[in-house]
């Protein structure tokens, strides 16, 4: 069993910077793959970039690719989602995923097992 609160959501104004991060408890979390995910009212969850458990591997949205960068500690049993070069259409409600196994459909969020309840990122002047 995992549990993951995130934090780090916020406003920020077009061309900023958020760090997300997603803290997770138990005591195997490096055999976690992780996730972000986003969602947006009346649309479905959007992949943003995921992690092996080694944090050597990691995935990225097209949308997100060059401006976000997803990096984990696991002696912190933490997960990070920098966010650099923030636009509007970047907001959204962020969420924390863990699987016990990344698959190469690491892209679907029914993937996942485990979610957290969400943080909001607002980009807007």
């Amino acid at each position: 069993q995992v549990q993951l609160v995130e934090s780090g959501g916020g406003l920020v104004q077009p061309g900023g910077s958020l760090r997300l991060s997603c803290a997770a408890s138990g005591r195997t979390f490096s055999s976690y793959g992780m996730a972000w995910f986003r969602q947006t009212p009346g649309k479905e969850r959007e992949f943003v970039a995921a992690i092996r458990g080694s944090g050597t591997i990691t995935y990225y949205a097209d949308s997100v690719k060059g401006r976000f960068t997803i990096s984990r500690d696991n002696a912190k049993n933490t997960v990070y989602l920098q966010t650099n070069s923030l636009k509007p259409e970047d907001t959204a409600v962020y969420y924390c995923a863990a699987t016990s196994y990344i698959s190469r459909s690491y892209y679907y969020a029914n993937e996942y097992g485990y979610w957290g309840q969400g943080t909001q990122v607002t980009v807007s002047s």
